[in-house]
């Protein structure tokens, strides 16, 4: 029994299926997670087709065989509690078509986002709560907590009836974006097949140590996201909640999508931190540590690279970050 390591294949949606697996494949990696709903397209996903006829099923699962590459997820992270109708409708409807097409296709993972409601009842927007010393943020997070609850505990149960386990990455701006977060989600629900996606990265920005959440999390760490986060001096005076971002101009190329109409923000030129390609944050006995806290929850645990660095094209950040992990792999022997 050992760890298994691939990839999330979002960086390759300029590429088709076949040709990002190939991709995965001569990077050394042998597992895949393709994306199906949430933010971003699904071009390497027809969930609509492949819940429709089990020839579908077998033809696409054919060609992750023919490719020598295992499919081990699948990826639908969006806010499906938003009130944007356009937003958090279609997205929780993106959700549950996931948990069906997950099932139908025998896969156990599927990634996504706890989402983040709005004020209350009447709010236009998402509004994320991260410092709730004045008692309206805490009248806020009641009201929120009072639509994620219910929300998750149908997840839940449309999960446990597919064989498949939701697991939620702890992403800012959604309301579960620390362990303590999750663990009060789980008490509220009850969720027996609501887990934690462990994206480091999302952890080493809020200066949170993954080792030790993976500790604590134990069974309930679902999933990995091989993912790295490099902080750099200008924390000393922006801190890590830091909004001086800008808006993506019209005219720029290779924007990313996060919500209808939205693209992802500019970065600040001198951040206090950003996501890296796995192994340029963090050194390979890091790495190496990290797996071996993963091994001793799950063996068999999938940790799949999420390639996010803008330094680098996304075939060539990918490769890095291949080669780091399996680096780092192969010192636990």
């Amino acid at each position: 029994m050992s760890l298994k390591y691939g990839a999330y294949t979002a960086c390759l949606h300029d590429r088709s299926l076949g040709d990002a697996l190939d991709v995965l494949k001569d990077a050394g990696l042998s597992g895949a997670e393709v994306n199906v709903g949430g933010f971003i397209p699904s071009p390497h996903c027809p969930a609509e087709v492949l819940l429709g006829s089990q020839a579908a099923r077998d033809e696409y699962l054919g060609v992750f065989e023919e490719h020598g590459v295992e499919l081990t997820g699948l990826n639908t992270s969006g806010n499906p509690l938003s009130p944007l109708p356009e937003e958090g409708i279609i997205q929780a409807h993106e959700l549950k078509r996931g948990i069906r097409t997950a099932g139908a296709l025998g896969i156990k993972e599927i990634v996504a986002m706890s989402g983040t409601p709005g004020t209350d009842a009447t709010a236009k927007y998402p509004t994320w709560i991260v410092n709730p010393w004045n008692g309206i943020d805490l009248d806020i997070l009641d009201y929120q907590w009072s639509v994620a609850v219910p929300f998750w505990k149908e997840i839940d149960a449309l999960a446990r009836d597919n064989g498949v386990d939701v697991c939620l990455e702890l992403h800012p701006r959604n309301l579960i974006f620390n362990v303590p977060a999750f663990e009060r989600l789980i008490n509220e629900t009850g969720a027996t097949n609501i887990k934690v996606n462990m994206d480091p990265s999302h952890l080493f920005w809020q200066q949170a140590e993954p080792i030790e959440a993976i500790k604590r999390l134990g069974s309930h760490v679902g999933h990995v996201h091989a993912k790295d986060t490099k902080v750099f001096p200008g924390v000393a005076y922006r801190g890590v909640l830091d909004t001086d971002y800008g808006h993506l101009p019209p005219e720029a190329a290779g924007s990313a999508p996060c919500a209808v109409g939205h693209d992802c923000s500019v970065w600040p030129e001198a951040p206090a931190w950003r996501f890296v390609a796995f192994g340029l944050g963090h050194d390979e006995q890091y790495w190496a540590d990290f797996l071996k806290a993963l091994s001793d929850v799950n063996p068999n645990m999938v940790v799949n690279i999420e390639h996010e660095d803008a330094e680098y094209g996304n075939v060539e950040g990918l490769k890095i970050s291949a080669s780091n992990l399996l680096k780092a792999a192969a010192r636990l022997g």
